[in-house]
């Protein structure tokens, strides 16, 4: 089967179409350090934040620590599902981030 140059870009655009925007990376810089949404930093050290945690793992180069962004939306959404025994607050399940908060968090989370 020969594909013609428009068929190729038609699959190169959705792949593109997936990279975070800074707009959608500084509204994930923003929840992560806020004490009143993420709060982050309650638990992490996190590069750029103040007053760090030391109860979860350093969040560093975080998407060679979770490449799979699905696992990593599950770990905050609801961490408990994985690791009942987790003192990590379920995110999601609780209603304290949105499902695009959620996805601001780890674009943000990516480029740490």
């Amino acid at each position: 089967m020969k594909f013609t140059v428009p068929v190729l870009a038609f699959l190169i655009l959705p792949v593109a179409a997936l990279a975070a925007t800074p707009a959608q990376i500084a509204a994930g810089e923003t929840i992560v350090f806020s004490t009143s949404r993420g709060n982050c930093l309650a638990c992490h050290v996190i590069a750029g934040g103040s007053q760090p945690g030391d109860v979860g793992p350093e969040l560093k180069n975080v998407e060679s620590m979770v490449p799979d962004r699905k696992e990593l939306y599950a770990i905050i959404y609801d961490e408990e599902a994985r690791n009942p025994q987790t003192i990590m607050p379920p995110f999601g399940k609780n209603d304290i981030l949105t499902p695009q908060q959620i996805n601001e968090v780890i674009d943000f989370l990516y480029t740490k």
